[in-house]
């Protein structure tokens, strides 16, 4: 510098005189910044030098600006005064502009200092290093605890909203949970207007994994009075985040599908097409569907790899069977399999099979390039991605891939370990249809396989960990290999089911049809202790379980008032796809609360029931309206003092007026020996439909000396028995048959009908049976555990067995 200032002077005097005369000119500028005495000198410079200031005199500015600060008798007064200062934006602008030239301990600097003057800045720098991807670096890190320290302080919940999701890697459960109240009670600080926080916000719960109902119900409202002014990539997010936190908001879908709809012919270009198509298609209704796939069929040649993927994704959901489009589609997708990466290679592979999509080259080139990946493969999560893949298309396990995932075995969680367990047993059973036999090799991999799996279960220690990593395990291996060892888990952590995860070990007990009543008590122990912080939208967790186990908890009355209390000023809210599951979950447990049952069985619910199963895939559409069904016959039969009327005769027609299939060997069994048992084929009705449609196996009547009664001329053959109704108007049993006469039901239950663990009657299979009581008939049950006995093994203790149970004799 002073060789620079020689050289000047020596070379131009009449320059050196200019710069000698401009005040402080001769001195750097972070000199001069440390010689000034007020904010306002401070200030004067950052404007006058803005253009050409380093980032080490923009940091430099700032210890300034603190040091001035501290020197002040009335903090609070002052830290206003720099905040709102004319200069202090531009202070911070420069300083996220220079933001990745700062060292490390600059930044650290700045971002204390500037955190005490305004918020807001704070948010911008996390916003500066989130671009740059920095999510989890140390500069993040000392945001974060920023942020924890200061939370109490905070009053901004947009700037809150940003650093919230930027910092969302990084925090604690316990800072979560923090972040989680501090947002619900600034929540009422913004407007309706302020769409923009309220999607920050949701994003965070999806960042965080947690379904915050309450703070979801509350921004679903903002956006609900914002749909006007809603584009297509805004919905479309916001869709995707509730799809993922599973929370159902009908309102939001319903105005959505309308606003998307009215933009439609806005969308001519295939990039737009593609996003509204992947959006609207899946809650399209059938003729809107037909319309949108075929403007894509129109536009399939113009798509890129990306555009292809991302509609064959949207058919696969929509449950498309537009054979031509599939086609088009899996062409487009043809020509750029070896751009995809392997993700995206699993999920064209899992959409074509499911759309039925048919060719060997196609299947051929996708299972050459997932065994060329998995041969290079190194990561964990890339090898389980193509092992499923490659599992699902006709192939061989070979002793590669078998030695690749036994490389991997100890970094697997749960997720893996399922995931490659599930894909073996495919290739397995694959070998047995075809090749008719299964190695020692996979033998032994499904063994180790079963050995970690058990080990990771074993060092669980912390419940939500757990839950997250069993969320979505199903499949023979889980429930073969697994399930107990996962039960026995959940029951060393019981004491931490609390009313944030309730209702997730509901479900996921409902999954596993294992009756654990250790667990199932604590539920209802905690649903009745907790019951004013579980949100309405986890009833059905938690009743769940009980429902489909036929378990009633100790204090059973209390347990199920209690969340019905819950319920209560949230019947009208509700989306009518949980009410209907709700009331028919409690219609098993013999619970009907009347102001439940008013509030689906009337006009204006099921209107807007139906216009919801408009946008249902097929599958769900029809789950739904059986389960309507159901409640309505167990309301009718159960509580006819409630006057509901029946009106599924419709329904159950079309349903039972199809192809119902043949007897299965132990069904014919029966049927045979029952003829025998009660004097000739005459005797014995198979497949018998009683009113409100229940299906009875087999069906007899006794006199009132317990003689068998014929039907008349009905010969059914043991192959396809045609169903028998009972007369065209709904009556009970009682009341067409001759005085002292009864009417007896036999049900064959299978393996379905019992809880997996121990032979405990299910609740649609124990509320089947209270119905036929009421219609009039003796239920005869006979389970396949008895029937298939070796205290059964002959036809003569089978006889036998028939006969006691119809006429409570034994043959001497």
């Amino acid at each position: 510098m002073a060789l620079n200032m020689f050289r000047l002077r020596a070379t131009c005097p009449f320059l050196w005189k200019v710069f000698q005369s401009r005040p402080f000119s001769y001195e750097p500028l972070i000199v001069q910044m440390s010689k000034c005495m007020d904010k306002e000198e401070i200030f004067d410079l950052i404007e006058r030098n803005k253009a050409t200031l380093s980032e080490k005199q923009v940091g430099h500015a700032f210890n300034v600006l603190w040091r001035l600060q501290r020197q002040k008798t009335s903090s609070i007064k002052n830290v206003e005064y720099v905040r709102d200062h004319p200069q202090f934006p531009t202070l911070y602008n420069l300083t996220t502009n220079k933001i990745e030239s700062m060292s490390d301990d600059t930044l650290v600097d700045v971002l204390y200092i500037a955190q005490r003057f305004n918020i807001n800045v704070l948010s911008t720098f996390s916003a500066c290093l989130a671009d740059q991807h920095l999510y989890c670096s140390p500069l993040m890190g000392e945001i974060a605890d920023i942020v924890n320290r200061k939370l109490d302080s905070i009053q901004d919940l947009r700037s809150l909203s940003v650093l919230m999701i930027n910092i969302s890697s990084l925090i604690s459960q316990g800072f979560q949970e923090k972040l989680v109240k501090k947002t619900e009670l600034l929540f009422d600080t913004i407007d309706s207007s302020q769409v923009n926080t309220a999607r920050k916000i949701v994003q965070f719960l999806r960042k965080v994994k947690c379904s915050h109902f309450p703070l979801l119900e509350r921004c679903d409202k903002v956006f609900l009075s914002n749909m006007k002014y809603l584009d297509l990539d805004f919905i479309g997010n916001i869709l995707a985040v509730y799809r993922f936190l599973q929370f159902y908001s009908f309102a939001f879908i319903s105005m959505a599908k309308e606003r998307l709809t009215e933009m439609t012919p806005l969308f001519v270009h295939p990039a737009n097409f593609v996003k509204l198509f992947v959006i609207l298609g899946p809650m399209a209704g059938p003729q809107e569907k037909e319309q949108l796939q075929s403007t894509i069929l129109l536009m399939s040649e113009e798509l890129t790899s990306q555009q292809a993927l991302a509609v064959v994704r949207a058919m696969e959901e929509m449950e498309s069977r537009n054979s031509q489009l599939i086609t088009k589609i899996a062409s487009v997708l043809h020509k750029n399999l070896e751009n995809y990466r392997p993700m995206e290679l699993l999920r064209i592979t899992q959409a074509l099979i499911f759309l039925h999509f048919q060719s060997k080259e196609v299947f051929m080139k996708l299972r050459e390039l997932l065994f060329s990946h998995l041969k290079v493969s190194v990561r964990l999560s890339e090898t389980v991605t193509l092992v499923c893949a490659l599992s699902m298309l006709p192939s061989r396990l070979d002793e590669a891939v078998m030695s690749q995932i036994e490389t991997f075995l100890p970094q697997c969680d749960f997720n893996n370990l399922n995931d490659f367990a599930t894909s073996v047993l495919r290739w397995i059973h694959y070998d047995q249809v075809y090749v008719d036999k299964i190695t020692e090799k996979q033998l032994k991999l499904l063994q180790k396989l079963d050995h970690y799996s058990h080990q990771s279960l074993q060092q669980s220690n912390n419940l939500d960990l757990l839950l997250e990593q069993i969320k979505f395990l199903k499949g023979d291996w889980f429930h073969e290999s697994v399930l107990e060892e996962t039960i026995s888990a959940l029951q060393h952590l019981m004491d931490e089911i609390n009313y944030t995860n309730i209702a997730r070990v509901g479900f996921f007990i409902s999954r596993t049809h294992y009756l654990n009543t250790s667990i199932l008590d604590r539920i209802a122990a905690v649903a009745v202790q907790q019951i004013e912080k579980i949100h309405p939208f986890s009833i059905l967790g938690i009743i769940l379980p009980f429902s489909i186990l036929n378990y009633d908890p100790p204090q059973k009355d209390e347990f199920l008032g209690t969340c019905m209390q819950c319920l209560h000023s949230h019947l009208g809210t509700l989306d009518p796809l949980t009410l209907v599951f709700l009331g028919f979950s409690l219609a098993t447990l013999e619970y009907f609360p009347e102001d439940l049952l008013k509030a689906i069985f009337n006009i204006q619910f099921l209107a807007k029931l139906d216009c919801q199963l408009e946008i249902l895939t097929s599958s769900l559409n029809s789950r739904v309206q059986l389960r309507l069904m159901e409640l309505n016959r167990a309301v009718c039969l159960e509580c006819p003092e409630f006057q509901i009327p029946w009106f599924h005769d419709r329904l159950c027609q079309q349903q039972y007026n199809k192809d119902i299939g043949s007897m299965n060997g132990a069904q014919k069994q029966i049927y045979k020996l029952l003829a025998e048992v009660l004097g000739g084929p005459n005797f014995v009705k198979a497949s018998v439909l009683t009113p409100y449609y229940h299906a009875v196996d087999f069906e007899c009547i006794l006199d009132k000396r317990k003689k068998p009664l014929p039907y008349g001329s009905h010969n059914i053959t043991s192959g396809k028995p045609s169903r028998m109704f009972w007369e065209s108007d709904i009556q009970i049993v009682g009341s067409s048959l001759p005085p002292g006469a009864e009417r007896i039901a036999f049900e064959f239950l299978d393996l379905k009908a019992f809880c997996r663990n121990i032979p405990h009657l299910k609740g649609k299979s124990a509320m089947k049976t209270r119905h036929l009581e009421i219609l009039g008939y003796r239920v005869i049950q006979i389970p396949y555990f008895e029937w298939n006995s070796m205290a059964l093994s002959t036809n003569d203790a089978r006889l036998d067995y028939l006969r006691q149970r119809i006429f409570g004799e034994r043959k001497s």
